[in-house]
């Protein structure tokens, strides 16, 4: 018997997690054409700079960066529930951000989460921790 395989994660949003206090993650699929597979499965995708939107009643994923060029929108597979408590979020002042993207199986997903973005005295509170958390201090 086969062994499920982990989604790999093939990039990571790190600048996410010090721009924005992230809260809950939701995992979403991709609607993408067949050049666009082969350069995340090659590795050649940043998510640096991107940014997710709801159009009418659909998530839309724009500034994806597939080799050397950036993708002009994606959509983004997501159930009508989970667009609304996005919708809400989003509402409440909160952003969608993109947070990882997997894809070591057979579907490339994108994890999003919904976040609040930082003052300019929190992001050096956040580098003060992680400095103190490698023992700098």
């Amino acid at each position: 018997m086969k062994k499920k395989k982990t989604p790999d994660s093939v990039t990571v949003n790190r600048r996410a997690h010090y721009d924005y206090q992230l809260g809950e993650e939701l995992v979403v699929g991709m609607s993408l054409t067949g050049p666009q597979v082969r350069l995340i499965r090659d590795h050649h995708v940043q998510l640096k700079g991107s940014y997710v939107t709801i159009r009418g009643s659909e998530l839309w994923l724009y500034g994806l960066t597939l080799g050397a060029e950036t993708a002009e929108n994606i959509r983004l597979l997501a159930t009508h529930k989970q667009i609304e408590g996005l919708l809400r979020a989003k509402v409440a002042g909160s952003t969608i951000v993109p947070v990882k993207l997997l894809g070591g199986g057979r579907y490339i997903k994108l994890v999003i989460a919904v976040g609040k973005g930082k003052k300019k005295y929190d992001k050096r509170e956040t580098i003060k921790k992680r400095d103190i958390k490698r023992g700098k201090y």
